[in-house]
């Protein structure tokens, strides 16, 4: 198993990235995002993720996390691995066992990205339709 960095989405705390709505993106981090996106892009990683960020604790083993899929171990360490690269969760392996954690700043910076801007005083907050 590789033990390369994962590509965290925005790592540099000082340099916050604007939401979508309010600056273009470039090239870098339109690519880093993608990978983000793309990792959520499945519906098994989306329950896994939601699996793992709803768990009381904050962590869930993966034998927590198996019988809940019609799929077999190794396809859930699979989709497990990529959410791990894309810097979504961590991992912590105790005796057999792994447990995985979400990782908020990751998703906190993705909502921020999603986010629409808050209005001035004086403009309407809703879209128009």
């Amino acid at each position: 198993m590789s033990k390369q960095e994962p590509a965290v989405l925005g790592q540099d705390a000082d340099a916050c990235c604007p939401a979508m709505l309010t600056a273009p993106m470039d090239e870098g981090r339109a690519v880093e995002l993608a990978k983000v996106f793309k990792a959520l892009g499945d519906p098994v990683r989306l329950r896994l993720l939601s699996m793992i960020a709803s768990r009381d604790g904050g962590e869930i083993c993966v034998c927590d996390l198996t019988p809940a899929f019609a799929l077999s171990q190794p396809t859930i360490s699979h989709h497990l691995k990529l959410l791990k690269q894309a810097g979504l969760i961590a991992s912590e392996r105790r005796g057999t066992w792994v447990y995985y954690r979400l990782l908020p700043a990751t998703t906190d910076r993705l909502a921020q990205v999603l986010s629409r801007p808050a209005a001035s005083p004086g403009e309407p907050s809703g879209a128009a339709s």
